[in-house]
């Protein structure tokens, strides 16, 4: 087939600018044709290639000693001792999920389920941070609606728990939803595999489902700005299998003990284009691909369609020859395709040939590490206005209020969608903190969270990027886990903008500090820009995923208050109410600087509770809505009315960092506050549970009655 003219508009096309057009003829010393035009799209772009983030992202901590793979692989790997890891990753399909919600939810699940087996790890655990637009915005139902059940059909399909999560709503996110996916997984630390290829000559072998046209340009897609034309992308949008997905993985891990495996790659954004080059990269190798062997569902599909389709459920991998008939008689096994389609070569080059011609050859190192790097301009964000005066309100009026918000109410009607059971080692469901599942055949424990205050990163990137830290180490800590590492998913808007990378710098200044602080390396992760639609971007939305270990899953905090216990709060309260969410939902404000993250303060509370968690029935951490929240949301987990004794607002409501809710016995809590003493830790009585009321500064209502409100209204506002 007689491929399309190189012109000025076909270049625009393909997202890529006229001085990176002008480097492109520089690498070449000639004009690329249409495919080759496409391969540098699908490298150069934003989404594969970092060029507006990476000079930022290596400001971030990514190592230590329980770190056994940070940055740079399909997930990072943390060890958890006796000779196992696990592998985690987060990353976002906010584009494809805005376009064709369950499509692209379902497939965000998908793909980085892929990038967790791909290491060699089964996947054991799945959460998933949302961020959608006003409730009234006439497409809000449907993204909820769709994206929550490709979230559900592809993770309950395949066969893994969704233990936790996030989901919010703002007008920001009108014309841009946020679809954040992350998987964990299991491996013994002695059967890891990478993706740098290795050896000369060596066979390159296609693993998975057949390759069709859906996806074509997808990853060039995820690196722009919508517009008018949003509807024309639906095609750039892939089609998942989770039940094609899940005899992938058990194909993949039967082959990864075979030891025919030198190296190996999911074939996520860019597919087959993305997966060659960085196999090829990483080992310092060449690549030449024969598409006449790749496996296609459809008839004529032309170099460009193949190497630029990202069809799912498909893996690409250095073989070691001599084991070719046992690795393919596994995939034979499952019904998957086995395809050799090219080799490796010492050449820095990459070579793409269909019916006999050559429809690229390039340099393959100039496509992935030597790929465009950019200081875009930025500026800081100016500093919040002082907040004025907040009218008082009635306590229970002000918890009313938040729990009858879609952003603060229970997220039940979403989470009954998800299978949180699956493999029966879920220790608890999603709802009540963070997610925790069993080691299965140990003692051990895992605990997953997800975090961010978009509101608070807005105010102030640098608080804001401490605090979505601070959030996470916070929830892991309140279920008896010690925090081990993290994972990033920074979504911003149009980096070209100088404010925007003013607030992408901001956040990454401080997550930064706060993962150093509080010994919780970066180890994966995947950066989203140009969330815009016509020129108005989203909230910076820095999500946060984190994994704690408990050593013995005995100790684990999961218990419930009781009748009789007492309310003891950890940390200083000062009354910050700036940005907060009384404000938000009660006087329609949003005002005021973020709240102050001491890390010295975090550290030593957290310290504190997991040095004391035989003393402590129940534990939460204190973030949006406050003391009187978080008390409320501990008494109706655990059926049983609290009162708090303080009547101020600011004490009830405000969102100071660093705090926790603690209910157990008057003995444990006499224990405690010597143990606080001690540590230099602020630990008073702020009441205690019983009943069936729940009374704040001497404002009360039925537990029943607010639970009904509670659980609810997210139902009755969206189903």
């Amino acid at each position: 087939m007689q491929e399309p003219a190189i012109t000025e508009e076909l270049i625009a096309s393909h997202g890529i600018k006229p001085d990176e057009y002008a480097e492109i003829l520089r690498i070449l010393n000639r004009e690329p044709s249409f495919t080759e035009l496409g391969i540098f799209s699908a490298m150069w772009n934003e989404h594969c290639s970092y060029k507006s983030s990476k000079k930022w992202l290596r400001s971030l901590p990514t190592d230590g000693p329980q770190v056994i793979c940070g940055p740079g692989e399909n997930a990072g790997i943390v060890d958890i001792g006796d000779g196992q890891c696990v592998v985690f990753k987060m990353e976002s399909h906010n584009h494809p999920s805005y376009i064709e919600p369950y499509q692209g939810a379902a497939t965000g699940v998908g793909g980085i389920l892929r990038d967790v087996f791909t290491m060699g790890a089964r996947p054991v655990a799945a959460m998933n941070a949302l961020s959608f637009g006003e409730v009234a915005h006439p497409k809000t139902r449907q993204l909820v609606h769709g994206v929550v059940e490709g979230v559900g059909g592809y993770g309950n399909c395949f066969g893994v728990p969704t233990v936790g999560g996030e989901i919010r709503f703002d007008p920001a996110y009108n014309g841009n939803c946020l679809v954040n996916a992350f998987a964990a997984g299991l491996a013994d630390t002695n059967q890891i595999f990478y993706s740098a290829a290795s050896g000369v000559g060596m066979p390159v072998v296609y693993l998975g489902a057949k390759t069709g046209r859906d996806g074509v340009g997808g990853a060039t897609m995820a690196s722009a700005e919508f517009d008018e034309t949003i509807e024309e992308k639906r095609p750039t949008v892939q089609v998942g299998d989770p039940f094609t997905e899940k005899r992938l993985m058990e194909a993949t891990l039967e082959l990864m003990q075979t030891g025919a495996v030198i190296s190996i790659q999911d074939m996520g954004a860019a597919g087959l284009t993305c997966s060659a080059v960085e196999m090829g990269d990483k080992g310092g190798l060449g690549v030449r691909l024969n598409l006449d062997d790749v496996p296609c569902r459809e008839k004529h599909m032309t170099a460009y369609e193949m190497m630029l389709s990202e069809s799912q459920e498909r893996m690409l991998m250095v073989l070691r020859p001599e084991k070719e008939a046992e690795a393919k008689a596994v995939f034979d096994k499952w019904d998957l395709d086995f395809a050799i389609v090219g080799e490796t070569i010492a050449e820095d080059r990459f070579e793409i040939i269909h019916g006999g011609k050559v429809f690229a050859d390039l340099p393959l190192s100039k496509l992935s590490s030597m790929a465009p790097e950019y200081d875009r301009p930025h500026e800081p964000t100016p500093a919040a206005e002082p907040l004025s005066d907040i009218p008082a309100v009635d306590p229970m009026d002000g918890v009313r209020a938040l729990i009858g918000a879609v952003n603060y109410c229970s997220r039940q009607w979403v989470y009954e969608q998800y299978d949180s059971q699956v493999m029966a080692d879920t220790m608890r469901i999603p709802g009540f903190g963070a997610g925790i599942i069993r080691v299965h055949g140990t003692k051990k424990a895992l605990a997953f969270t997800s975090d961010v205050t978009p509101r608070y990163v807005k105010a102030n990137p640098v608080e804001g990027g401490r605090q979505a830290v601070a959030e996470a180490f916070r929830n892991l800590v309140s279920s008896g886990a010690t925090p081990l590492a993290s994972t990033d998913n920074l979504n911003f808007g149009n980096p070209e903008k100088p404010e925007i990378m003013g607030q992408f710098i901001g956040a990454i200044q401080g997550i930064g500090e706060a993962c150093r602080a509080l010994d919780m390396p970066i180890v994966s992760g995947n950066v989203s820009l140009y969330n815009e639609t016509d020129g108005q971007g989203i909230l910076p939305t820095p999500t946060i995923g984190a994994v704690g270990l408990i050593e013995n899953a005995d100790e684990a905090l999961t218990g419930l208050a009781r009748d009789g216990h007492v309310a003891l709060l950890v940390g200083e309260t000062e009354g910050h109410l700036g940005q907060s969410a009384l404000l938000a939902e009660v006087f329609n404000r949003i005002e005021g600087d973020a709240p102050h993250v001491d890390l010295a303060a975090e550290r030593r509370n957290g310290d504190f509770i997991l040095a004391n968690k035989a003393l402590i029935r129940s534990c939460t951490d204190l973030s949006d809505g406050g003391l009187a929240l978080a008390a409320f949301e501990m008494a109706e987990a655990s059926g049983v009315g609290v009162t708090l004794e303080d009547s101020d607002q600011a004490q009830l409501f405000g969102e100071d960092q660093g705090r926790y809710l603690i209910a157990c016995s008057f003995d444990a809590a006499e224990a405690l506050m010597v143990e606080a003493g001690k540590s230099g830790v602020a630990l008073r009585s702020v009441g205690r549970f019983h009943g069936d009321k729940v009374s704040l500064g001497g404002s009360d209502a039925p537990l029943s009655e607010l639970s009904t409100i509670y659980r609810t209204t997210f139902g009755t506002t969206l189903a």
